[in-house]
């Protein structure tokens, strides 16, 4: 192996471990790209985030919602979420500067940590589906929950997409919950609510 690529490999390890803690609960299965869940720098979170390229297209979406602990009852506070997804052409877009899972996950990215209420909110817009046409449109969600390891959860995907068939809906394994969405229109943004549950049909939880 390339002696720099090493030494890339090794850095980006030792900076995941920095925020994963060895007493981490190790869950969730193989997760390629979760790293990515800690690339936000020294940004202060907040429960509310708005993705790059929100204002210049259409249809915006405002993605929000509750986080609750495995029971579905309790709101689980200072969980990180963190979305990606293509643009209208159904590609990653990069910025030309990216570095990390951006080379991977593109521009079009953002993190939150839920309040004391379990809070979450993402303004964005609607992807579209890869050139291909053989996946359906979808938002990528990773989340980190103290105590635990990164593990993806469903993706959000659309019941209007013509992709998603039965066939594709019934093989999804319901990670955190359905992420089977119906946005609805409310002042011009498509108003898109789902709850989380951790834990949820997550390998290892318990």
């Amino acid at each position: 192996m390339d002696k720099t690529l090493l030494f890339l490999l090794l850095l980006s390890g030792f900076s995941c471990q920095a925020q994963t803690k060895l007493s981490d609960k190790i869950v969730g299965g193989p997760c390629e790209g979760c790293e990515a869940i800690f690339e936000y720098g020294d940004e202060k979170l907040l429960a509310i985030d708005t993705l790059p390229l929100f204002l210049d297209n259409e249809p915006k979406l405002k993605i929000t919602g509750i986080v609750f602990h495995k029971d579905g009852k309790t709101p689980a506070s200072d969980v990180i979420l963190y979305l990606y997804h293509t643009d209208r052409t159904g590609r990653y877009p990069k910025a030309g500067d990216e570095k990390g899972w951006a080379k991977r996950h593109g521009s079009i990215r953002g993190w939150v940590k839920t309040d004391r209420e379990g809070n979450y909110t993402f303004y964005t817009f609607r992807p579209s589906a890869y050139p291909t046409g053989e996946e359906p449109e979808h938002i990528h969600l990773t989340v980190k929950e103290p105590g635990k390891t990164a593990y993806y959860m469903d993706d959000y995907v659309f019941a209007d997409d013509p992709i998603l068939t039965l066939e594709k809906r019934a093989k999804l394994p319901n990670r955190g919950g359905s992420g089977i969405v119906k946005p609805k229109l409310e002042n011009g943004v498509w108003l898109i609510e789902r709850d989380l549950i951790l834990g949820l049909n997550i390998p290892d939880y318990e």
